[in-house]
């Protein structure tokens, strides 16, 4: 993720209908991008293009549609071909088409977007109808319902908009003549969409609509270099939503409000306990509605409340919210006059608040009796209640005329408030209708009549009835609200119980699977976890009898790269059966989540879909936590590994150094003594044989049959002395790793000459060297270095041993050195294999042993993996850096950098001065 690429840049081909020279003028364009140098491939033009315009795709490199399995012919935009490809500008025509079914994804706006995040720039047509802000817009002028569309806010992340405009008279004449390609969209209305006035009302918008975006980026560019002007002060619009079909329309007339005024905005919906209770149709209805909010770019708020009108106001108080668009569908005369209007008393409760009213000829759904008018409970409770009002008449009957009839009323509020409080708002409101007559019937005189002879009984009935709705509409109130409390507390109950089990596991396959069998408690849905590995996903939990298909992989693949959600109610693989959520962390993107509804379920609800998203981050922490968890036991063991190799390098280096110096000396003495041997002149026998020295026939040379002549035990000692030279050249190495990583090296810092230290490296290899073409590259008048001689001698030595060891007999070896800024770089150059890419980053790490080989037909090279890490541990000593990197044509190249000396360059007596003083260490 942090190597995201560059965003591509959007040109958007703006026209007021289908047949003003969009796709010819596009195209035109591409041509002229095409000669300036620019890579460019056309990914889609519709196929009925006609004339001229299809004439205009000679020369441009076609990306051939990918087919969709299944489509009958069907096919949409080969994204991953164009990504690998990564041309400099694609061409897709008509930003607003839909795909057909089984595509990654159901617009190609959605394709576009994949494009411009892969870092590819992209020329697209557009008419002013498919806008989404501008629907009904469009509508109250053609009369014909468009409907594919395109979020503004793809609109407004154009890098340039070009408006292609033509006289709406010859569009006409265009159109009667054949020569315009409609769109299929417009199928059978055609002809009542192409009217002079149609037209040119669709002209102005568009002309408008390009206007606007030039204004937009005057503001910009005056905000952003500070130039003074009449700036507006900051605006905060509010659209009130409900499950009314009008929501989509206030919704667009909020978005072009808002971007008239340059305002920030919301898109708010309240849920009321009867709202809860309402059909789950109008539940997809707010879904819609909040979805297209956000995708016009709005802020999508979810409130819970008692009344939609406090809480409405109490919300734009909180967020300075400075206009309020609300919606008056047609509500009958008697429900506003009884029911009270929501539209009044906004606008009443408002005050400094603007408020603009949409209205809409459409009736208001479930239009019902007033908030506490409205009756609510079960069939039982409904025949509850008569038997209460009859158990309080008979508990009544034997009290009546002993005590007064007055207070016989409390035997009946006592039925209404059982009947609120164990049946229902509806039971109680019937309870104290049927208390009000059995008081009058069974209780006042006359009895058994529902006539009243003394009219101060009419206040009781009235005080009776009153009190008893008044506690209907309590009780079903707090029944409401218990159902809500009752509710969130589930959830934060189910969401404290998986917290506290993932946090006490540990094993990454108990945690996946704690977190499926929560989503199938509380979700009633099957799910999947897939986590990468080794550059792909995996499902590394799942549901029993769960199995994903291909098409589910690549959804589940999507999701993770870019981290959004993909498949099942999504704009990116809608066809697929799951819908994945990416696990998102601080850190990134851990894995997916999947989860399937059993059976036909519907899609989750934004309520739902929190939820969801909470689980989602649980399981990513808990996932997180066990990756960290698995590095940090990895990161001790290596630590305690590397304690341990350092307390083993430290004991044997020491114990091997002594019978080393006594095997090496061994072998020297041999060596001289042979090599004194061997140089006597042999001698001519008769016949003309050579005769061999005579110390051969020495008693320390003398053998019997079978004994090794000259050359022989010459080539042994030689050997044996090589050998030794290099287990001692180990050992040194181990010593100096183990002094490194102590902080036991201490420098001896003093100016010197590249070319001694470059000698004595030279002199130290000179047998190993043999056969060797060298070539040294050491420019007169070089800075001298600040450095520890015999360190920076061991540096060279060991790259020079590296280079031979890794290059093939007789190839050649490169010395350079050249003044970098104020540092002397040096350079040791070989001929070999190279280095894997792979094992670059590792190659001077401890105990790293490279898999390239010294040369073609070699086998593999051995060592301890130390030369290089002590080489870097001395550089860096010295502050200076290491690295190493391919040559062209085969080899490897190893720089180094020392501080060049500050003084000027000493002259030869003190060169020779210091030379002899650091051979001397």
């Amino acid at each position: 993720m942090e190597n995201q690429p560059k965003r591509g840049r959007l040109k958007i081909f703006l026209g007021y209908a289908d047949g003003v020279g969009k796709t010819y003028t596009m195209l035109r364009a591409a041509h002229q991008r095409l000669a300036e140098g620019s890579r460019v491939a056309v990914a889609w033009i519709d196929p009925c293009c006609l004339g001229e315009t299809s004439a205009m795709l000679e020369g441009l490199e076609i990306v051939p549609p990918h087919p969709i399995p299944g489509a009958h012919g069907g096919a949409e935009i080969d994204v991953d071909a164009i990504l690998a490809a990564k041309p400099d500008l694609v061409v897709v025509d008509d930003l607003a088409q839909s795909n057909p079914p089984g595509a990654r994804h159901p617009r190609h706006y959605h394709e576009v977007e994949d494009l411009l995040a892969g870092g590819i720039s992209v020329y697209s047509t557009l008419n002013i109808q498919n806008m989404e802000s501008l629907k009904d817009v469009v509508f109250q002028i053609t009369g014909v319902q468009v409907e594919e569309s395109v979020p503004d806010s793809l609109f407004d992340q154009a890098s340039i908009i070009e408006l292609v405009d033509l006289e709406p008279d010859e569009l006409i004449t265009r159109f009667q003549a054949g020569k315009v390609n409609v769109s299929s969209s417009l199928a059978g209305r055609a002809e009542q969409f192409y009217r002079p006035g149609n037209l040119i009302a669709l002209r102005e918008l568009s002309m408008r609509r390009a206007a606007g975006r030039i204004d937009d980026q005057m503001q910009a560019y005056m905000a952003a270099r500070a130039i003074r002007g009449p700036w507006a002060a900051s605006e905060t619009l509010m659209v009130c939503i409900s499950a009314h079909p009008m929501g989509e329309r206030l919704v667009r007339a909020g978005h072009r409000l808002a971007r008239s005024l340059s305002a920030s905005w919301y898109a708010v919906y309240v849920e009321t306990p009867d709202r809860l209770a309402g059909p789950e149709r109008y539940q997809a209805q707010v879904l819609n509605t909040l979805r297209l909010a956000e995708e016009l770019g709005a802020t999508v708020v979810r409130l819970s409340g008692r009344t939609i009108t406090e809480t409405l106001l109490d919300f734009a108080a909180s967020h300075n919210v400075t206009k309020l668009v609300v919606g008056k569908p047609l509500r009958p005369r008697w429900q506003e006059l009884f029911g009270g209007s929501l539209i009044d008393d906004i606008i009443r409760e408002s005050k400094a608040i603007d408020v603009y009213v949409i209205s809409d000829e459409r009736p208001a759904i479930g239009a019902r009796l007033p908030h506490f008018l409205r009756p609510r409970g079960s069939l039982a409770g409904y025949l509850a209640a008569p038997l209460l009002v009859a158990g309080a008449t008979l508990l009544g009957l034997p009290l009546d005329g002993l005590i007064h009839p007055a207070n016989l009323v409390m035997l009946y509020l006592v039925a209404v408030v059982i009947s609120a409080v164990f049946a229902g708002r509806g039971p109680s409101m019937l309870a104290s209708f049927l208390s009000v007559l059995a008081y009058d019937f069974f209780f006042i005189h006359p009895t058994f009549s529902l006539s009243v002879s003394d009219t101060q009984y009419l206040i009781t009935f009235f005080g009776l009835l009153t009190v008893g709705l008044v506690i209907s509409y309590l009780s079903g109130m707090v029944r409401d609200q218990v159902t809500v409390l009752r509710r969130r507390e589930e959830q934060t109950t189910t969401l404290y119980h998986l917290s506290r089990e993932l946090t006490t596991l540990v094993d990454p396959n108990a945690i996946l699977n704690t977190v499926i069998q929560h989503i199938a408690q509380t979700f009633s849905r099957e799910s999947a976890v897939l986590l990468p590995r080794d550059g792909r996903l995996e499902v590394r939990a799942a549901s029993q009898g769960l199995i994903l298909s291909q098409p589910d992989l690549d959804a589940a693949g999507w999701a993770f790269e870019h981290g959004q959600a993909a498949g099942r109610g999504t704009n990116t693989f809608p066809e697929v059966s799951l819908h994945y959520q990416p696990l998102r962390t601080p850190r990134g993107i851990t894995g997916v989540l999947g989860v399937r509804p059993t059976g036909m379920g519907r899609l989750l609800s934004p309520e739902q879909r929190e939820f969801l998203n909470a689980y989602a981050s649980l399981a990513a922490l808990a996932i997180e936590r066990a990756y960290l968890a698995d590095q940090a036991t990895q990161a001790q063991l290596t630590l305690a590994t590397e304690k341990l190799q350092t307390a083993l390098l430290n004991s044997i280096s020491h114990d091997l150094r002594t019978p080393l110096a006594t095997i090496t000396g061994v072998f020297s003495s041999l060596a001289e003594a042979e090599e004194a041997a061997g140089q006597v002149t042999p001698t001519e026998k008769p016949g003309g044989h050579a005769v061999q020295p005579q110390a051969a026939e020495t008693p320390a040379f003398q053998g019997g049959e079978g004994a090794l002549d000259y050359a022989s035990r010459r080539e042994l000692i030689e050997t044996g002395w090589e050998e030794a030279q290099r287990l001692n050249r180990l050992v040194g190495n181990l010593l100096d790793i183990t002094r490194l990583e102590a902080g036991a090296l201490k420098l001896r810092l003093q100016s010197g000459d590249v070319v001694d230290v470059v000698g004595a490296a030279l002199g130290r290899l000179r047998d190993r060297l043999q056969g060797r073409p060298l070539e040294t590259l050491i420019p007169p008048g070089l800075p001298w270095v600040m450095m520890d001689f015999v360190l920076i001698e061991q540096v060279m030595v060991n790259l020079l041993d590296n280079a031979l060891k890794y290059s093939p007999p007789g190839s050649p070896l490169t010395i350079s050195a050249q003044r970098a800024g104020q540092t002397v770089e040096i350079s040791v150059a070989d001929r070999g294999s190279g280095i894997p890419p792979a094992d670059l980053d590792k190659l001077f790490s401890k105990f790293f042993r490279s898999q390239s080989t010294a040369g073609k037909g070699r086998q593999k090279v051995g060592g301890t993996g130390l030369g290089l890490s002590i080489c870097k541990g001395i550089v860096e000593a010295h502050g200076g850096h290491i690295r190493a990197e391919n040559r062209p044509g085969g080899g490897t190249l190893f720089c180094f950098t020392l501080p060049a000396a500050e003084e000027d360059r000493p002259g030869p007596e003190a060169k020779g001065e210091s030379n002899q003083e650091g051979r001397k260490e």
